[in-house]
């Protein structure tokens, strides 16, 4: 997808680094960005103020679908560490898809995964447990890596836990108690004193975790 933007159509490279913002939540919408390296975060400020983590980016995703509706961006799109954007103005994209089909095909491809990943996370918020929706959190990273050719058995966390907790809705403690257990259980290790870097001996794990918990749950539910 990629290496079709680059032959299709004019591309706007921007080198960014931790905590630049590539565009703010009301500023008028005219490119679509897509990551070609690093890591991105979406950012809401609610009505008191207050930041709100709602989306993570990684390379190959597109940011800014949510400004076409509107022509505004809806959020802010913040670095995570150092990396890379191309920016692609929508008017064009739209001009050279009628040469090249197979963009408008990568645009809704684009956008039936951000659907997706909504419904998914909406459905983890509401029907998982504090320590599933953490090793829940583990596993869309190490699976995010994986799709992109990575090494998903050991990898550095983006987001300090303060971060994880506004975007999983929970709080800074509830998500360290949880990393610990996941860690107590060998499921994780840490790898260093920052406790960012995970090592993961089998990512399958994370799902078992997962499934251990979700299933009293139900349990309890159907009782």
């Amino acid at each position: 997808m990629l290496q079709l933007l680059q032959d299709s159509l004019p591309i706007q490279r921007r080198i960014v680094r931790t905590g630049d913002t590539i565009y703010q939540a009301g500023q008028q919408f005219g490119c679509l960005y897509i990551v070609n390296s690093g890591f991105f975060k979406m950012v809401n400020l609610s009505s008191e103020g207050r930041e709100q983590v709602v989306g993570l980016h990684f390379k190959g995703d597109w940011l800014g679908l949510d400004g076409i509706a509107m022509s505004r961006y809806g959020c802010d799109a913040v670095a995570m560490d150092t990396g890379e954007v191309w920016a692609i103005r929508y008017d064009a994209l739209l001009q050279a898809a009628v040469r090249t089909p197979a963009l408008l095909t990568a645009l809704h491809e684009a956008m039936s995964r951000e659907l997706t990943r909504d419904h998914d996370s909406m459905l983890s918020l509401c029907t998982l447990p504090a320590d599933a929706r953490v090793a829940g959190f583990l596993r869309y990273w190490a699976d995010a890596l994986s799709q992109r050719g990575l090494r998903t058995d050991q990898f550095t966390l983006r987001m300090t836990r303060a971060e994880i907790g506004n975007y999983l809705g929970m709080t800074l403690e509830s998500v360290s108690r949880a990393l610990s257990r996941l860690a107590r259980g060998d499921v994780i290790r840490f790898t260093e004193k920052g406790r960012r870097d995970i090592h993961i001996p089998q990512v399958e794990a994370l799902t078992s975790f997962m499934q251990g918990l979700a299933t009293p749950m139900s349990a309890a539910a159907l009782h």
